[in-house]
């Protein structure tokens, strides 16, 4: 039997901002949120974020380095915070990451191992981002993998659409969060029987 964790990645005020157009991507979170927790399955927020003076970041990281210029985006900074719609609740893991994967430099496996996790469920900003690193190196690190296609964005919808349709599904099952959902309580109404 699968022992799943819910992944909430880079859902902060900085990210989240720039796609307040996208309601129903948000609703979509909030939603698989709600379901993971009624269902009682762990839900992991997962942040970036850099300590002040940007020691973590490399003059040859091309992304990380604009940011190191630009200022911002440290622990205490309004744009690293968890999005209001999301909110973790006590005792739901706040993992820190200092690259594009959930796993680079941050807790997210030992958390997982100690919880005897196997399964990730995937949610987040940006699909060709967080989403596809996350799930890349979850693949090489053996766990089973979901991506739930409407809680997840990316600045390019065509970019979303090849990734959720032809590139994840060699290495994860693609699927809407009202299609989770529906798995999740036909499994229930199942071990009930």
């Amino acid at each position: 039997m699968n022992k799943p964790a819910l992944l909430v990645m880079d859902m902060q005020n900085g990210i989240v901002s720039r796609f307040q157009d996208n309601q129903e991507m948000l609703r979509a979170v909030q939603k698989s949120v709600e379901t993971a927790r009624r269902h009682n399955i762990p839900v992991i927020f997962v942040r970036v974020t850099f300590s002040e003076g940007y020691p973590e970041v490399s003059p040859r990281n091309k992304a990380f380095s604009q940011i190191r210029q630009m200022g911002g985006m440290t622990v205490s900074d309004d744009a690293t915070q968890i999005h209001e719609s999301v909110q973790p609740h006590n005792g739901e893991p706040v993992v820190t990451k200092y690259r594009v994967s959930a796993f680079a430099g941050s807790t997210l496996e030992v958390i997982l191992r100690s919880k005897q996790i196997d399964t990730l469920i995937l949610t987040g900003i940006a699909t060709s981002g967080v989403v596809l690193s996350t799930l890349r190196e979850a693949a090489d690190k053996d766990f089973v993998i979901q991506v739930l296609s409407d809680a997840c964005a990316d600045p390019d919808a065509e970019v979303h659409r090849v990734l959720t349709e032809k590139v994840f599904p060699r290495q994860a099952d693609v699927l809407t969060v009202d299609d989770w959902i529906e798995n999740l309580d036909s499994s229930r109404a199942q071990e009930t029987d």
